[in-house]
């Protein structure tokens, strides 16, 4: 069944892969209206985020909230199909970093880093990064169901050399990589909920007590790395500017989960200011708790 559902869907990747953005971008419109008016996609789930996470809100801000976020979830949902057959000066262009000399200078100092982010804004062409630093480039991410849209998730991510570690490999892959020479920059998008039984740390996340990862803080704890936030802005369609934020160089001088708390204060911050960028399809708080528990 796997095998049959990408036969189908891969030529309409493909397809979309070879239109120009401003032909993307009319299918993206069209598309909206589809996911949002026809089909629902995950509307409920979208709601009860966007209420858990603002309460205070009137239901029309959130429902304005809500549209903005469905297209860009089109764009999107397109865009990661375009960076199949994407120039690599066309991806520089649309995908700019501020201040890469911040990376740069950690380098300097012979320390691999964490960089540490939300599923906020674009993170499928973040592989570009590869082009303006010299620190080898490690994506965690989550295994996908489907093995062979996994091995196509992986193939597409990796083509600017960059390596992809599945989340129940990380801290085997990253022992092994820190026996080499080579200095590593490990991607760790940190927003998601971890299982309820593995949960060793709560915390206020979008006004919800709720557990939060801790693995990339251990991690940096752990084999002495620097963490760095990483500030993505959309800044107009298909146009996407990012930029570093030191949280720390010397992690071993900070107390269990201060590292992780500041990235939660960044990554709120983030969102607050424009919360239609945010991935909201996702269950964020279904392991909530009241504060008085």
């Amino acid at each position: 069944m796997h095998l049959l559902v990408y036969i189908i869907v891969y030529p309409f990747m493909w397809l979309i892969s070879r239109m120009s953005f401003k032909l993307i971008y009319l299918f993206s419109d069209m598309m909206y209206y589809l996911i949002y008016y026809i089909f629902s996609y995950r509307k409920k789930v979208v709601r009860e985020n966007l209420k858990l996470a603002f309460p205070k809100m009137s239901i029309e801000e959130r429902i304005k909230i809500e549209k903005k976020y469905y297209r860009y979830l089109s764009d999107i949902f397109l865009e990661s199909f375009k960076s199949m057959n994407i120039s690599e000066d066309e991806m520089k262009k649309r995908y700019k970093f501020k201040n890469p000399e911040l990376l740069e200078r950690i380098y300097d100092k012979n320390q691999n880093l964490i960089l540490i982010a939300g599923h906020y804004c674009s993170w499928e062409w973040i592989f570009i990064l590869d082009r303006f630093t010299k620190y080898k480039i490690n994506g965690i991410y989550k295994k996908l169901s489907n093995k062979y849209f996994d091995k196509w998730a992986k193939r597409n991510r990796s083509k600017y050399n960059g390596d992809l570690i599945s989340t129940k490999d990380t801290f085997r892959e990253i022992l092994k990589k820190s026996k080499t020479s080579e200095l590593n920059l490990y991607g760790f998008a940190s927003d998601q909920s971890p299982r309820k039984n593995k949960a060793n740390y709560w915390g206020v996340f979008l006004n919800n007590y709720v557990p939060i990862h801790t693995g990339a803080e251990t991690i940096a704890k752990k084999y002495n790395m620097a963490v760095v936030f990483m500030d993505v802005q959309k800044i107009k369609r298909g146009y996407y500017e990012a930029s570093f934020i030191t949280i720390t160089e010397e992690p071993k001088k900070y107390k269990d989960y201060e590292i992780t708390e500041r990235f939660i204060e960044l990554l709120e911050k983030q969102i607050i200011n424009k919360p239609e960028y945010y991935t909201w399809t996702h269950k964020r708080f279904k392991h909530r708790k009241t504060l008085s528990t």
